[in-house]
């Protein structure tokens, strides 16, 4: 058993293991010289979309790029499935890339090559995966054919005309119009729904002169689709006149019946919508009666955010953008006229697909050292975070025992070479997914210099320089400077030395001249370059050009004169404005000046005088002013320095045109600086009032220019002078110029069409931008019809940017199309792009699924195939549900963790693998078939059993050094047996540098977990393989070295009590402290009387204890008992006081010998004495520390 010492050294060794470091991860440089040797798994640097929707009068380009060393291979899985390009001759993949060309020049449809894609790049070092593409061919529907009976209204009521626009992908674009192809007028009382249904709060008898027809517009084919026109049939009580129809009485006298407001949409008392965080809000309330409700919102419990609120479609539709969480809560819309009001609830959700909040990076370490990958995501639902390892789920990779999980954080402990690989982190919750590869590279290489060899730096005397000298190496090497070879090291000072390996010094002086040498050193060997400093003079203008003005005709000279180094070559050069000086035959310049003879208003400007060295240069400058003779007079306002110009005045537009107009203004005044350009900038009082913005420049010598404006813009216009100073102030704002207005010119982006239920189509597409509108009441035209279904176009117009069509079939495809209009007319037709409504339920189960062959961690399962019209969507895959239900080893506990595996198979007996299965196990299956938002009914459930294979590696293996001739082994049991253990096998070999001695074999029955290995040589070194065995054969193998001789960090605790030499040492110590205390006996019997305490067992007084000198005072009977003091001491007690006897022990631990004394304590305080003067590795090893208290 272990004493109350070796209790203690067990508590420190614990202590020593929690005192674990993380490294900071290695920085590689982007060095191409470190790239070119350097080894990395793959990187994904380019992929196409998620969303991923194409053209199909295009060719199909699937995007995946990777770098890595060696360059990868790359792989493509389609729906979960291996997709072998070689075998399709319209796919072709890239040289030296991953990236897929489907081409239909031979024929072939785009829609075949619809599904899910997956890029997958590999090197030996890991692999590396794109996001899951889900690849759609865009679609265009017709609108079904319909006959539209006339309907029939009576005059004041409301009334509904529905557009259910065919869905397309993307949606189509909706807008109303009539078969004249004019916009309908809306306003007010008439106005298109979000779903693209046009919408009467009270229908007049003049509504019944026109037609209406609901138009789409799908964004790929840039066509637009128009349902067959509904006509009105208005009943009147009394004869209606157009005549008599004026604004301010639409009803022409006669008596129409008023109404309190009703909700057209959405009905009822309240309703719910649910929105994605960042996504825009959409709220709708259209109101019937007579006279017209007006609109009103309100958000309960709280104001409406302001600065992301708009009101648009005459405040029916409250439109929020980019949603937050707080923009959840109770919306109310309240309609009123004056015989009454009504209100409606809209209680809003927001959810959040996942976001990153600490997104996992590459990690490089070196070999022994620590790192964490961190994964952190949020959503709402808070999503799923699953952890793979080159592309397979962590739980299924290989035990790492470097390697530990910690729900969002992987931790890795003394990683080794060999155990590089690529991770990725998915977030995931209903609302979409997050994917992140983050490789961990585990790197050595010696140092290495990555600058050039002996650099010449010349560095401005009294100014501050850095010194670099670029490295690399793994582990990151230490790196010292030092002075022409001399010195401790240069950091402290003037001196800093940085990570990065630069050396500032902060103010060069002629001293600091020499060669520095920089030495990077790590455990892999050591590099080293030099750099050679030379300290100039300052180049500096010491006689600078003054201002002047000059007579006309008369000689200017502005003077020059450069003091500089003289080992550094200078060069004088002079402009005049900032622009080079041409100095021709007049003028002319020597070493210390420039001389203009004969001078000229031309010659009037700024000089500037520059003086250049290699490393430096100064310049100063003076304005000439040309005067005429009468003007001389020093006190001349131009030879003051120049300023900004004065604003333009009297700005002027002329020559107005449908999208331009003239502007011409005045100068102001140049302050002694040319204007070089003006600036001409715009506001307009609709869309963004009071803000100006600019429109555009143009050179500083003109002053009219025509400005090429957007339709239907009310402008005013300003301009602002530049010159070499600065901006002029702006200058007064011109008369207002409004351009007459045209149709739009910009098709709607994004058109697309899905279901967000089993019986609709939401058909969305982005709105255009405020300048993009080029008149009033835009709204879009929204065409719809099932896809090759021959049927008539479907059409709705909407001011809003979605149109939802009810009472689809499910999942069927519709082509869309949209079209901008505004009063002016109607903009370009998109592309026809196809969507699909809704999904449902998938509504029968896989049957008769079987298991037809199992080995140990594989099993081939086969079932019959479901109707794919049962999957009421989009067939993404036959789902399989599997679970581990026990293990076969008697005693081994199981988790029973739920695990997923697709299969994309539409053959008529498809089949498939099931992979990375535990062996020796009992598991259970079931399959349902799955599409894009449902899963069907599950098929029978099946059970069965893997076979017996190799076990894991075992637990863990320990070699110590418990005296200097024997090894002692150690180990745990493996985590998964695979089967039932039937023994252990240890192979080992001396190994001396890289030669290794022969093989030796040990095998060891299943409940032996320990061997004593008796060495022959004491400074002989071992490598040790051991691995478990079943009756398949042997496991994978835990290698371990034994440690050196030279370092006791694995030497177990040896019993010295025993050993000759240490009982001899302690006899005689033992003699000279009995003689000791003989002769103190004696002298203090001859020392007279001693006073005696009243009470024997009372405690020392302070005073009692020790003199003024800091000794112990033995005039106390305390003395007479220093066994009964120490016991309580060592007991934890009382602490008497710093000179304790347990400072001899190392600690409140130590023990006493049978006979009372402290030898033993004593003999342990002076080995350690001895320890800590030898300065072998011996002495600085913790564990010996440890180890010595026994």
């Amino acid at each position: 058993m272990l004493g109350q010492g070796g209790h203690a050294a067990l508590a420190l060794m614990s202590l020593l293991i929690l005192l674990w470091h993380e490294a900071a991860p290695i920085e590689v440089p982007q060095d191409p010289k470190i790239l070119q040797d350097l080894k990395q798994p793959p990187t994904i640097v380019k992929q196409s979309v998620k969303d991923y929707i194409v053209d199909p009068r295009d060719n199909i380009i699937i995007e995946c790029e990777a770098k890595a060393n060696p360059v990868p291979t790359f792989s493509w899985r389609r729906n979960g499935k291996f997709f072998n390009i070689g075998k399709d001759p319209r796919v072709t993949m890239r040289k030296r890339s991953g990236t897929l060309e489907i081409g239909f020049r031979s024929g072939g449809r785009p829609e075949d090559y619809e599904g899910e894609y997956q890029c997958f790049a590999t090197n030996e070092h890991g692999v590396a995966i794109s996001n899951k593409i889900l690849l759609r061919v865009s679609k265009a529907p017709l609108w079904p054919k319909e006959v539209l009976e006339p309907v029939t209204v009576t005059e004041g009521h409301p009334l509904v005309l529905p557009c259910n626009p065919p869905p397309g992908l993307p949606p189509p674009f909706t807008f109303w119009m009539n078969s004249g192809m004019s916009p309908i007028p809306q306003d007010k009382r008439v106005s298109m729904g979000l779903n693209g249904d046009l919408y009467f709060s009270n229908v007049l008898a003049q509504d019944a002169q026109t037609d209406y027809s609901c138009n789409a517009r799908f964004l790929f084919t840039h066509t637009i689709q128009q349902k067959n026109p509904f006509t009105l049939k208005v009943q009147t009580k009394e004869p209606y006149n157009d005549t008599s129809y004026n604004a301010t009485d639409p009803y022409g006298g006669r008596k129409v019946a008023e109404s309190t407001p009703t909700f057209l949409s959405p009905s009822g008392s309240e309703s719910s919508k649910m929105v994605l965080r960042d996504e825009h809000l959409l709220l709708e309330c259209i109101a019937a009666g007579l006279p017209t409700p007006t609109i009103k919102w309100f958000k309960k419990g709280g104001d409406l955010p302001g600065r992301k609120v708009k009101f648009e479609n005459y405040n029916k539709t409250l439109k929020i953008i980019n949603v937050s969480e707080e923009d959840a809560g109770e919306y109310v819309c309240m309609a009123n006229n004056h015989l009454g009001s009504i209100r409606h609830s809209i209680f809003v959700q927001v959810k959040a697909a996942p976001y990153w909040l600490d997104k996992p990076t590459n990690l490089v370490l070196a070999p022994d050292e620590n790192g964490r990958l961190v994964c952190r995501a949020n959503g709402n639902p808070k999503p799923n975070i699953q952890w793979l390892v080159n592309g397979q789920p962590i739980n299924n990779s290989l035990p790492n025992p470097s390697r530990q999980m910690m729900g969002d954080t992987i931790i890795f402990r003394s990683v080794q070479m060999g155990s590089s690989a690529v991770y990725q982190c998915n977030a995931s919750n209903q609302h979409g997914y997050l994917l992140a590869n983050a490789f961990v590279s585990v790197l050595d290489m010696p140092p290495r210099m990555l600058g050039p060899k002996n650099q010449l730096i010349k560095v401005i005397e009294n100014n501050r320089t850095f010194l670099d000298c670029p490295f690399f190496g793994s582990p990151l090497p230490e790196l010292r400077w030092f002075k022409n070879g001399q010195g401790s090291g240069l950091d402290g000072g003037q001196y800093r030395v940085y990570i990065n390996g630069s050396l500032e010094i902060k103010r060069a002086r002629a001293e600091d001249e020499g060669t520095y040498t920089c030495v990077a050193n790590s455990i892999m060997g050591t590099a080293e370059n030099q750099v050679r400093l030379e300290v100039k003079e300052p180049t500096r203008i010491v006689r600078a050009p003054e201002h002047q003005s000059t007579i006309r005709g008369s000689m200017a000279r502005f003077d020059c004169k450069v003091k500089s180094d003289p080992s550094l070559p200078i060069t004088v050069a002079w402009t005049k404005d900032d622009k080079p000086l041409y100095l021709g035959w007049r003028i002319k310049k020597d070493e210390e000046s420039l001389t203009i003879p004969n001078v000229n208003e031309g010659d009037e400007g700024t000089y500037t005088c520059t003086v250049k060295s290699e490393i430096d240069q100064d310049s100063a400058s003076a304005r000439l002013t040309v005067l005429e003779e009468a003007s001389l007079n020093p006190s001349v306002s131009s030879a003051l320095p120049p300023d900004r110009p004065d604003p333009p005045m009297d700005l002027d537009l002329s020559d107005p045109a449908a999208r331009s107009v003239r502007l011409t203004w005045i100068p102001g005044n140049d302050h002694r600086s040319p204007i070089t350009q003006f600036l001409v900038q715009f506001e307009e009082d609709h869309w963004d009032p009071g803000r100006w913005q600019d429109l555009s420049t143009y050179p500083g010598d003109l002053n009219s220019v025509i400005l090429q404006l957007a339709p239907f813009v009310n402008y005013q216009f300003r301009v602002i002078a530049i010159n070499a100073v600065g901006q002029s102030q702006p200058s007064r704002p011109s008369p207002r110029y409004k351009t007459s207005g045209a149709a739009p010119d910009a098709i709607p982006r994004g058109l697309r069409g899905w279901g967000s239920k089993k019986d609709n189509m939401e058909i969305s597409w982005e709105p255009l931008l405020d300048l993009e509108r080029n008149g009033p009441n835009l709204h879009y035209s929204v065409w719809w019809r099932r896809k090759d279904s021959g049927e008539e176009w479907n059409n709705v117009t909407t001011v809003g940017s979605k149109h939802v069509v009810q009472n689809t079939e499910t999942y069927v495809p519709y082509e869309i199309k949209i079209q901008a209009r505004n009063e002016f007319g109607s903009g370009p037709e998109s592309n026809m792009v196809v969507g699909y409504s809704g999904e449902d339920k998938p509504t029968d189960p896989p049957t008769e699924l079987q298991v037809l062959k199992v080995d140990s961690t594989k099993a081939n399962i086969q079932w019959k195939p479901v109707d794919l019209n049962s999957v009421q969507g989009e067939f993404k895959e036959y789902r399989l549900y599997y679970w581990r239900e026990s293990s076969q080893v008697p005693g081994l506990v199981v988790s029973k963790e739920n695990k997923t595996k697709g299969f994309y198979s539409t053959v008529a007996e498809p089949s498939g693998i099931l992979s990375n299965l535990v062996p020796y196990s009992r598991y259970k299956m079931l399959m349902v078939v799955a599409n894009n938002g449902y899963e069907g009914p599950p098929s029978n459930t099946v059970d069965f059993t893997t076979k017996e294979g190799v076990p894991d590696a075992p637990r863990s293996f320990r070699i110590n050094r418990r005296s200097f001739d024997t090894l002692h082994l150690e180990w745990d049991k493996p985590l998964e047996p695979n089967g039932i253990l039937i023994g252990y096998q240890l192979k080992y070999q001396t190994v001396n540098g890289s030669r290794v001695g022969r093989p030796q074999l040990e095998t060891f029955l299943p409940n032996m977990t320990e061997f004593t290995l008796r060495l022959q040589d004491r400074s002989t070194r071992y490598k040790f393989y051991l691995s478990a065995l079943t009756q398949v054969g042997a496991g994978e193998v835990f290698a371990e070295e034994s440690p050196h001789f030279a370092n006791e960090a694995y030497i177990d605790q040896v019993d010295i009590a025993t050993q000759g030499w240490f009982i001899g040492l302690m006899c005689a110590i033992a003699l000279i402290i009995l003689i000791l205390l003989i002769v103190c006996f004696i002298k203090r019997s001859r020392g007279g009387k001693y006073p005696v305490r009243d009470k024997k067992d009372l405690p020392l007084d302070p005073v009692d204890q020790k003199d003024q000198d800091g000794s112990f005072d033995y005039h106390s009977d305390e003395d007479n008992k220093p066994l009964q003091d120490s016991q309580t001491s060592l007991e934890g007690n009382v602490k008497e006081s710093d000179d304790s006897l347990v400072d001899y022990g190392e600690g409140g631990d130590g023990q006493f010998n049978e006979d009372g004394s402290f030898i033993g304590q004593y003999t342990v305080k002076k080995d350690k004495d001895e320890t800590e003067g030898n300065e072998s590795s011996e002495a600085t090893s913790p564990v010996n520390a440890i180890y010595s208290l026994a």
